[in-house]
């Protein structure tokens, strides 16, 4: 789909229940001051569309925020973002499909001669079932729609998208002159009796109530895998969604309370008692409820009344093709993680489409749809997505931590107080909602609409508890070895607190690799766990892999022969996935290692990689020290070594990792820093003071030096690397604010330095991870 396509799909989520549904009910909470819930509701939603914006573009996937939330916070969020994310998708849905139900019999009504309001037909059917009816049908259609496929999906939200805005460009302009040309129109906003009848909680209680209305950018987001360059395009279409349908909103709730007069007829419409001078416009809207501005319409606009059902009838249709569209996304990518059944995950060989997920959600939306009222389902599904938005600004300034090399088309600037303030703003909106929807809970109010939306919350949530606990959990326990199950285990782990993966796969590079890894074994008392994987394309089931693992099985020996000789104790594994990356990465998380040897051959020639795809997922993505090294194979013996440094915890483990093959080598050990070119007396002393404090972490029985070189400071490493045989350099913090593994400096010594080269960095540990968290640099 194209940025336009996703646009629309986007413009069709928002353009829904906000409009024509929910108007009539939120002017009769807020009043005039409607206008301004929905331009404040614009501002907080713009807080949280950021973050969809910047983590859509980086993660195009099936799944949204679910996806994000379970990458970058601990379970059972991540479950609950998805449980989350798909009954509120569901029952928004559901929403939809009772306003659609509810305008095409009204719209029968107008239409059908005989036919009147409450009718029922047969003397068995009557209005209220019809509209239930009606409501399950358009929820199978657009299930059908869905399974046919995206291209199908774009089509249709396009045409229906398009032609609403048409029909709402005709009510606002109808509407503002009506407005405008009525006498003393302004008392209706100001006299009524006041701009904000219910004040404060009046206004945040409408914000509350139709914030679903703004929620079409997580629908923008599920399309992620389906989009022409969604890197570019996603950021876009969330933008310009949310500018082109905060102004029709306000428009909207502008010309509906100020283009409507009172009279005895719309009074009776509504079904309440009274005279005119008892109304006021927005009173006459909160009971008309979701046929608010349809009644509106019929008095400004020619033909209003079935021009605006029609219109709404698209909006409604939209709305549901987008909602269908995200629902069945969200669970059929829970089912692709295994933490909902497998069904989920199947997709239909001839369109290739998840027709069970879509089933499933389908059959969901029917029973909301059949079962709660409309305002309920409103409410419902307001708490859902308020959560939900909540998890994913949490998330993003978590990944800005965690995952600081993502690929970011689009960031979010000014971090982190974007999302920090967008988390402020939906738990404002949170309490408010509660109290204007839930007041029968409490023993006050009239009906029970809320009630009912807290009680379904409720529901759900502790439903979800039982499927996490009861089957997530475990499913998502036995994920790693299925991903990458253990085909061999030549010996067992020998139990040390210290152990360093070496994956290899080439055996040039395997031996240096190896004696590598001996010394830090040795250094730490440790142990060493050689992995070979066995890769198989995705199509391919894992088990089919395991005809290839006796052309890995000659090399894993050989390679443990070099630590039985060198007296380290040693395990094998071979393993078998779909990604090299993914097996290591599972493999550390599994046996809880402390570090891993990468080799590497040199500048990777894509350019969305740095070293590798498989080196730049482990770098990234390891929960323990990393060590890359490019090898030269000219080095037979190692006597002098050179450790580069700028500070920090890497570079300590730089010299850690130079310590090591010194106490096997005997090597001589240089550290040094380098000053900018013409540095003054007070720059070489405090470089001086940082090599003197790196040496003092240093074993009295290395042999140690002091550098301080003069001039850039890549040339001069370079430079200097020529009179060594090792170079090891530690990660430096521009690593974080660039699209890079290690960082520049020490990527570009990899690259040109001469000799063997090894790049470290090491794994936050619990301390350095609550300073970077609560301290913003």
């Amino acid at each position: 789909m194209s940025l336009f396509d996703i646009t629309f799909i986007g413009v069709g989520a928002m353009i829904g229940a906000g409009v024509f549904a929910l108007t009539g009910f939120a002017a009769g909470i807020a009043g005039p001051a409607l206008t301004i819930a929905f331009i404040i509701n614009g501002f907080v939603a713009l807080f949280t569309a950021v973050s969809y914006a910047e983590l859509g573009a980086a993660f195009p996937e099936a799944g949204g925020g679910y996806l994000w939330v379970k990458e970058a916070l601990r379970d059972p969020n991540g479950f609950y973002a998805g449980w989350m994310s798909w009954f509120a998708h569901a029952v928004a849905c559901s929403l939809y499909a009772v306003t659609f139900g509810t305008f095409f019999t009204v719209l029968a009504v107008y239409a059908i001669p005989g036919l009147s309001n409450h009718f029922v037909l047969f003397g068995v059917l009557s209005q209220h079932w019809a509209e239930k009816i009606v409501a399950v049908l358009v929820v199978i259609a657009f299930a059908y729609i869905n399974y046919r496929g995206a291209e199908e999906t774009g089509k249709a939200g396009v045409v229906v998208t398009g032609l609403k805005l048409l029909i709402l460009g005709v009510f606002i302009v109808f509407g503002v002159r009506a407005t405008l040309t009525a006498p003393q129109w302004a008392g209706k906003f100001l006299s009524s009796p006041m701009f904000a009848p219910n004040g404060v909680f009046g206004i945040i209680g409408a914000m509350g109530f139709t914030y679903i209305a703004f929620e079409g950018y997580e629908i923008i987001v599920q399309s992620g895998e389906e989009v022409v360059d969604p890197g570019t395009n996603i950021p876009k279409a969330v933008f310009y969604s949310l500018a082109i349908v905060i102004p029709i909103y306000v428009l909207v709730a502008f010309v509906s309370i100020g283009g409507i007069t009172v009279n005895q007829h719309i009074i009776d419409l509504a079904g309440v008692a009274g005279t005119p001078a008892d109304w006021t416009t927005w009173q006459i809207l909160g009971e008309l409820g979701e046929l608010g501005i349809i009644r509106a319409a019929g008095q400004f606009v020619p033909y209003g009344v079935p021009l605006l059902l029609f219109a709404g009838l698209a909006a409604t249709v939209s709305a549901l093709n987008a909602t269908v569209y995200s629902s069945s996304r969200v669970s059929f990518a829970m089912g692709r993680d295994r933490v909902l059944p497998p069904v989920f995950d199947n997709v239909h060989p001839e369109k290739r489409t998840p027709h069970i997920a879509i089933a499933i959600s389908a059959v969901i939306i029917v029973v909301m749809a059949i079962a709660l009222p409309i305002e309920s389902v409103a409410a419902a599904a307001d708490i859902m997505f308020i959560l939900l938005f909540v998890q994913v600004n949490w998330t993003l300034i978590r990944m800005r931590k965690t995952h600081p090399d993502l690929p970011r088309t689009y960031e979010v600037p000014y971090m982190p107080w974007p999302p920090l303030i967008g988390i402020v703003l939906q738990f404002l909106l949170t309490p408010f909602l509660v109290y204007e929807l839930g007041l029968q809970a409490i023993g006050i109010g009239t009906s029970n609409e809320g009630l009912i939306a807290l009680v379904t919350t409720i529901v759900w949530m502790g439903l979800g508890l039982v499927v996490y606990y009861g089957y997530s959990q475990a499913k998502e326990e036995e994920q790693l070895e299925e991903e990458t199950p253990t085909v061999v285990v030549e010996q067992e782990p020998a139990d040390r607190e210290y152990q360093i993966v070496v994956p290899v796969a080439n055996p040039e590079t395997a031996e240096q690799l190896m004696h590598t890894a001996i010394d830090m074994a040795r250094e730490n008392d440790g142990e060493i766990l050689a992995l070979s994987v066995v890769t198989v394309p995705q199509q391919t089931p894992l088990d089919e892999g395991r005809e290839f693992v006796d052309d890995e099985r000659e090399l894993l020996v050989q390679t443990m022969e070099i630590a039985e000789d060198a007296d380290v104790p040693v395990s094998g594994t071979i393993k078998i996935g779909h990604q090299v990356s993914t097996a290591i990465l599972n493999t550390i998380e599994q046996h809880d290692s402390d570090a891993v040897i990468l080799g590497w051959r040199g500048r990777s020639r894509r350019r969305d990689f740095v070293l590798g795809s498989n080196v730049d997922d482990v770098v990234t993505g390891a929960k323990c020290d990393v060590l890359v090294e490019r090898i030269d194979e000219t080095v037979q013996d190692i006597e002098r070594i050179l450790v580069p440094t700028a500070g920090g915890p890497h570079a300590k483990l730089a010299a850690e990792v130079a310590q090591a093959i010194s106490h096997t080598t005997h090597a001589h050990v240089d550290v040094a820093h380098v000053v900018e070119p013409d540095g003054s007396e007070a720059d070489h002393a405090d470089a001086e003071e940082l090599v003197d404090t790196l040496v003092s972490t240093l074993a009295d029985d290395v042999t140690v030096g002091t550098r301080v070189l003069e001039g850039n400071v890549v040339d001069e490493i370079v430079d200097a690397s020529g009179e060594y045989d090792v170079t090891v350099i530690g990660s430096s913090r521009e690593g974080l604010l660039q699209q890079l593994v290690f960082g520049a400096v020490p990527e570009a010594v990899g690259e040109r330095a001469k000799g063997t080269v090894i790049m470290v960095k090491r794994h936050g540990t619990f301390r350095s991870w609550l300073s970077r968290w609560f301290t913003w640099k």
